[in-house]
């Protein structure tokens, strides 16, 4: 039986399982498919004894869906728009940090630069997205 508890809420249940908000979110999906990668590259630093920047590039990386996914839970498109701005803002800093490392030779290039380019698509997206929200009423 499908009994969807609110409608136009922020979750969507279905028969089979209750799905989030920012789990429907092309910008969530694809910031979490690159979270595989940049723990990947953080383990990687583990490896080198860089455990403060592996550190960092984690939690940096976590808050780019985090955000997402908590601004997802706003009441209002002003307060939704706001988690996207930090959002985009951990994109810089995760793209900082990878462009530094690779710079300074503690990561390669051929791993870094589609990551770096997927990470400029994400803050085009974020951008746009959250340009798309603060045009909206507030509910």
């Amino acid at each position: 039986m499908n009994s969807s508890v609110e409608r136009g809420a922020w979750s969507v249940e279905t028969e089979d399982q209750t799905k989030f908000r920012f789990e429907s979110l092309e910008i969530w999906q694809r910031a979490a498919a690159a979270t595989a990668s940049l723990f990947v590259l953080a383990e990687k630093l583990d490896a080198k004894k860089f455990h403060r920047f592996a550190e960092q590039l984690r939690a940096a990386t976590l808050s780019i869906t985090n955000n997402i996914a908590e601004g997802s839970g706003s009441d209002s498109p002003d307060d939704f728009a706001n988690f996207l701005k930090f959002s985009r803002r951990s994109v810089y800093e995760v793209a900082s940090m990878l462009s530094l490392l690779t710079q300074n030779g503690y990561l390669d290039e051929k791993v870094t630069n589609p990551l770096l380019e997927e990470l400029q698509q994400q803050s085009k997206m974020l951008f746009a997205f959250r340009r798309t929200l603060k045009t909206r009423p507030n509910s």
